[in-house]
């Protein structure tokens, strides 16, 4: 078997060197940013935290990864869930300081004993993008498995926290994105194939057509050839989805992928962590500035984090 503890390794640090490099500008407009645009890693800003501090999409992120060192059980994802709002597990520094509505509720309902599987709120309204931003480390599980495995198990990792099936989409097609990138193909190559193969996949599941269509701008159009003012950075998920494979092809490092998803303001953190974890695939964690990895939180333990998902999983 290949040997993926490299590329288990670069995806959580580039989801949250990402996450990190946008949290002292969330919330602040393109406008604002664009006086004084970020271009290294800062600190202090919004939450008044130092450099390198990552939020909720890493912590997330990293319970995740920490529940795929055991068996495959989507309760203990969900408890570990729980155990970072309630008890501050895998916090960049000890605090739980932000955290998105659906997200809270979702891990409230599972607190008081509700099953994970249905945590998530299925309403259109409840969109944001907190399970896209977190999903990443079931590739590692998933990605041998056949393609209605992989997207039965997508949309129940989803649903601990977002239920309605444009949150589940936009998970899936970025689990098949990242899928590509480790078996070798080319982004563009990627975005292209995703265009016929996803909308082929969901068009033979009793799936609301108007859901599907939602999703044009990736699956019949050239997302690399939006002006930026056509990217938006919200924290909606199919913003989120859609601002980062722009950030991806359009640049051609991790830095300048992350960066410039930083710099499209709002929702800083999520859209370079979303898009920070594919630049990291596709470049490697060799590729990410030495100075943004030295200054990340908690960066051994990610890093003996990514051992034992590996070791876990050959």
């Amino acid at each position: 078997m290949k040997d993926l503890s490299h590329q288990i390794k670069s995806a959580l640090f580039g989801v949250a060197i990402g996450d990190a490099l946008g949290v002292p500008v969330e919330f602040k407009s393109r406008e604002i940013i664009r006086q004084n645009p970020v271009t290294d890693m800062i600190g202090y800003g919004t939450y008044n935290l130092p450099p390198g501090t990552f939020s909720d999409d890493s912590s997330m992120t990293f319970c995740l990864a920490e529940a795929l060192t055991h068996d495959f059980d989507l309760n203990r994802i969900a408890q570990n869930f729980v155990k970072w709002y309630h008890e501050n597990f895998w916090t960049a520094r000890g605090e739980v300081f932000d955290i998105g509505i659906a997200t809270r509720e979702a891990i409230n309902r599972i607190a008081k004993g509700g099953q994970p599987e249905f945590a998530g709120s299925t309403d259109a309204s409840s969109n944001g993008n907190g399970s896209l931003m977190r999903i990443l480390p079931l590739l590692f599980y998933i990605k041998d498995l056949p393609i209605e495995e992989r997207y039965q198990i997508t949309k129940k990792v989803s649903s601990i926290t977002h239920g309605h099936i444009r949150s589940v989409i936009s998970c899936f097609y970025y689990i098949e994105f990242a899928r590509a990138i480790l078996l070798g193909k080319e982004k563009f190559e990627i975005y292209q194939n995703l265009q016929t193969e996803i909308p082929d996949f969901l068009n033979t599941r009793s799936i609301n057509p108007n859901e599907i269509s939602i999703f044009n701008r990736l699956f019949q159009e050239n997302i690399s050839e939006f002006e930026e003012a056509e990217i938006f950075s919200s924290g909606y998920v199919l913003h989120s989805l859609e601002a980062s494979i722009w950030c991806l092809l359009t640049t051609e490092n991790y830095k300048d992928a992350t960066l410039k998803a930083v710099n499209l303001g709002e929702d800083t953190d999520t859209t370079a962590a979303i898009a920070g974890g594919l630049a990291g695939l596709v470049y490697g964690f060799d590729s990410i500035p030495k100075s943004w990895v030295e200054q990340l939180a908690r960066k051994e333990d990610i890093d003996d984090l990514a051992k034992r998902m590996w070791e876990k999983l050959h």
